[in-house]
C-alpha cells in the first residue's frame, strides 16, 4: 500500500471489501475523470499521486485496476452497499 493508502491492484472479489468502502470517493473520481476524457496519466497523478512519467507501468496498472473496480461498483458492488442480495434490474 502506498502513502495515500492505495494498493497497486484494486480488489478482485465478488464481494464488497473494506478496501472498496475506504476508496469509494476515489472510485467516483476515476469514473468522473474517465467520463470527462481525462488520460490515465492525468488521473493517476490526480487520484493516486503517481507520476506516470517516472512509474508508467505502475501508474497504468493502478489506473486500469481501480477503474475496473469502480465500474464493478456501478454494476454489482452498489447492491452490497444498499444491503441487496443482488443488483437491481435495469
Amino acid at each position: 500500500m502506498d502513502e495515500k493508502g492505495f494498493n497497486d491492484l484494486a480488489p478482485d472479489s465478488s464481494q464488497l471489501t473494506s478496501y472498496d468502502e475506504g476508496h469509494l470517493a476515489a472510485y467516483l473520481c476515476l469514473l468522473d475523470a474517465d467520463a470527462n476524457g481525462a488520460s490515465w496519466r492525468e488521473a493517476a497523478a490526480m487520484i493516486f499521486g503517481i507520476d506516470a512519467a517516472a512509474e508508467p507501468d505502475r501508474a497504468k496498472t493502478m489506473h486500469e485496476s481501480h477503474l475496473a473496480r469502480a465500474r464493478w461498483m456501478t454494476e454489482v458492488g452498489y447492491a452490497h452497499l444498499l444491503g441487496c442480495k443482488r443488483p437491481l434490474k435495469r
